[in-house]
C-alpha cells in the first residue's frame, strides 16, 4: 500500500511462505531486529506478544480472520511483487512532485514494497495496526520529500492512492475465496478497519517525521540557496544580481553542471561533507579562479556548478582526473559546459538525464559524462521500451555472456576503426580472429544490420547499461 516495511521484524520467517509446497510460520514471540532487506516478510510490533483482534473470539470472527489469512496467502509471491509495482506505477502517475527524481523514486518503490509486505503480514498472523511502528523506508520517503521541499499534501495522496489500490485487490482475492455473503462482509468489515487503521497509525508517524526533517532543513542556509536554485532552473525570472549575491556564484560565466552522491548508508552530515570536499578538488582541477556552487539535496546527494574557463572542450581525460580524488562509494555525472543563465539549466539537465543512466545502469561506473552517452541517457526515460529495442536490433548479439560480450566489443570497434586490420590493432589481436569474430557477429544478428545508426547506438546501450538492457541467456 503505498510507502511499505522492513522497519518490521519477526525472528523469523515473516509473512506465510511456500518453499517447495510447504508452509513456514513465523514463531510466537516478535523481537525488534536490525533493518533487513526491503520487502523481507517481516514486522516490528510494540509489545512482547501482539493482540489479537477482540472480535475473533466472536461468533464469524474466526473464520473472518481465516478468510483475510488467504487472501494474504493468495497475494503473497509474485502476485505480491507484481502489486507493488502496480501501486508504485500508479503513484509515479499521479503525484507529478516525484516523478522526475530517480532517488526519491527508488525510495518510493522500497517504501511500498515494505508497507505492503506488512499489512499482509497482520491480516495473515491476526494481529492488530496499533501494534505497528512505521517502515523504515516509509519514514526515510517523507524525509526525502521534506528535503526537496515537496508538500505534504503529496505525502497523504501517496497513502490514499495505495490504500485504494490495495483494498480492491484484496476484495476481488476475497471473492474468490468464499461466496459466504455473511462471512464476506465480516471480512471486508475487518479489513475496511484494519487497513483505515494502519494508514492512519503509519501516515502520522510519516508526517511528524517529515516536519522535523523540514524544521531541520529549513533552519540551514542551504534552504535559501536550494530555493533560489530552484527558481533558476524552473525557468522563473530572477534578478541576476540579486541572485548571484545570494548563491555567492557568478550566473554570467561558463557552468560544468554535476551530480554526485554517495551510495550505501552515510552518518549524519558527513555524506555532504565528503561531496563538499570532492566539488572544492575538481574545482580547482578545472579553474583555479572562482567558487563553485554546492546546493545539497539531501544527505547524501548534491548538486554542483562548476565553473570552467576557456572555450576548449573539457577532454574525458582532464574530467576523469579532476574527479579521480572521489571515495569508491561516491558516483558522478557530468553535463557538458553551457553559458550563462540557460547554459546553468541545460547542463544541469544534461546532468540528471545522464543520472538517470547511471542508477539504471548494473554495475554501472563512478564516473559517467553526457557528452560519453547523450543518447542513451535520453532512451533512459523508458527502460522497458529501451531493453526491448536492445533486444529486437541486435537479437542473439543482445545475450549476456562472455562470448557475447567479446563480439559486441569486437564489432563496436570494427564500426569505428572500419577495417579489419584497424580493429586488430586497436584490440591487439589477429586479423583472422577479428574476421572469425565479425562473422559469428553478423550471425548472431541473424543477418547484416541495414541501418548502422541503431546497431551502433545499441551496441553503446549495451556497453554503458549492461544486465540493464542484455538479455539472460535463460531466455535465449
Amino acid at each position: 500500500m503505498h510507502p511499505i516495511p522492513a522497519a518490521c521484524r519477526w525472528n523469523g520467517i515473516g509473512r506465510t511462505a511456500r518453499r517447495s509446497g510447504q508452509r513456514l510460520y513465523a514463531p510466537h514471540k516478535p523481537t525488534v531486529l536490525k533493518s533487513t532487506p526491503v520487502g523481507a516478510a517481516s514486522l516490528v510490533v510494540d509489545t512482547p506478544s501482539s493482540r489479537r483482534h477482540d472480535d475473533q473470539m466472536e461468533t464469524g470472527g474466526d473464520s473472518a480472520a481465516a478468510v483475510l489469512a488467504e487472501v494474504a496467502t493468495a497475494l503473497s509471491g509474485p502476485r505480491q511483487l507484481q502489486l507493488n509495482g502496480e501501486i508504485w506505477q500508479l503513484l509515479i502517475g499521479n503525484i507529478p512532485e516525484v516523478r522526475g527524481d530517480a532517488i526519491v523514486k527508488k525510495v518510493l518503490r522500497a517504501s511500498v514494497e515494505e508497507n505492503l509486505a506488512t499489512v499482509l503480514h497482520i491480516f495473515e498472523h491476526g494481529l492488530t495496526p496499533e501494534d505497528v511502528r512505521a517502515p523504515t523506508a516509509a519514514i526515510e520517503y517523507a524525509r526525502r520529500l521534506a528535503q526537496r521541499g515537496v508538500p505534504t499534501i503529496a505525502l497523504v495522496r501517496s497513502y490514499r492512492l495505495g490504500h485504494g489500490r490495495f483494498l480492491t485487490r484484496c476484495v476481488e482475492q476475497l471473492a474468490q475465496q468464499t461466496n459466504d455473503a455473511e462471512l464476506i462482509a465480516l471480512a471486508t468489515t475487518r479489513m475496511v478497519e484494519i487497513t483505515f487503521g494502519y494508514i492512519d497509525r503509519v501516515s502520522e508517524q510519516a508526517i511528524e517525521a517529515y516536519q522535523h526533517e523540514r524544521d531541520r532543513w529549513l533552519l540551514t542556509q542551504t534552504a535559501v540557496r536550494a530555493g533560489r536554485v530552484r527558481d533558476l532552473l524552473g525557468g522563473n525570472s530572477v534578478d541576476i544580481d540579486a541572485t548571484e549575491a545570494a548563491l555567492g556564484y557568478r550566473l554570467r560565466q561558463l557552468h560544468l553542471g554535476v551530480i554526485a552522491w554517495i551510495v550505501g548508508s552515510v552518518h549524519d552530515t558527513d555524506g555532504l561533507a565528503q561531496l563538499d570536499r570532492l566539488g572544492v578538488n575538481v574545482a580547482r582541477t578545472l579553474n583555479r579562479r572562482g567558487r563553485y556552487l554546492f546546493v545539497p539535496r539531501d544527505e547524501s546527494l548534491a548538486w554542483m556548478w562548476v565553473p570552467v574557463g576557456g572555450k576548449q572542450p573539457i577532454s574525458h581525460e582532464l574530467l576523469s582526473t579532476a574527479f579521480s580524488t572521489a571515495d569508491e562509494t561516491v558516483r558522478v555525472v557530468v553535463g557538458e559546459p553551457a553559458y550563462g543563465l540557460e547554459g546553468f539549466r541545460q547542463t544541469h539537465l544534461q546532468a540528471e538525464r545522464t543520472q538517470d543512466l547511471a542508477l539504471a545502469a548494473r554495475p554501472g561506473s563512478q564516473l559517467t559524462t553526457f557528452g560519453d552517452v547523450g543518447a542513451i541517457a535520453l532512451i533512459c526515460a523508458d527502460m522497458d521500451a529501451a531493453r526491448n529495442w536492445v533486444w529486437r536490433t541486435l537479437a542473439d548479439l543482445a545475450l549476456d555472456d562472455e562470448p557475447h560480450a567479446r563480439l559486441r566489443t569486437t564489432l563496436q570497434v570494427f564500426l569505428q576503426a572500419g577495417t579489419y586490420t584497424a580493429t586488430a590493432d586497436r584490440l591487439t589481436l589477429h586479423k583472422n580472429t577479428v574476421q572469425y569474430r565479425i562473422r559469428k557477429a553478423e550471425e548472431a544478428l541473424e543477418g547484416r544490420v541495414e541501418d548502422r545508426a541503431d546497431l551502433e547506438l545499441a551496441l553503446r546501450a549495451c556497453q554503458y547499461l549492461g544486465q540493464a538492457v542484455l538479455r539472460p541467456v535463460e531466455n535465449a
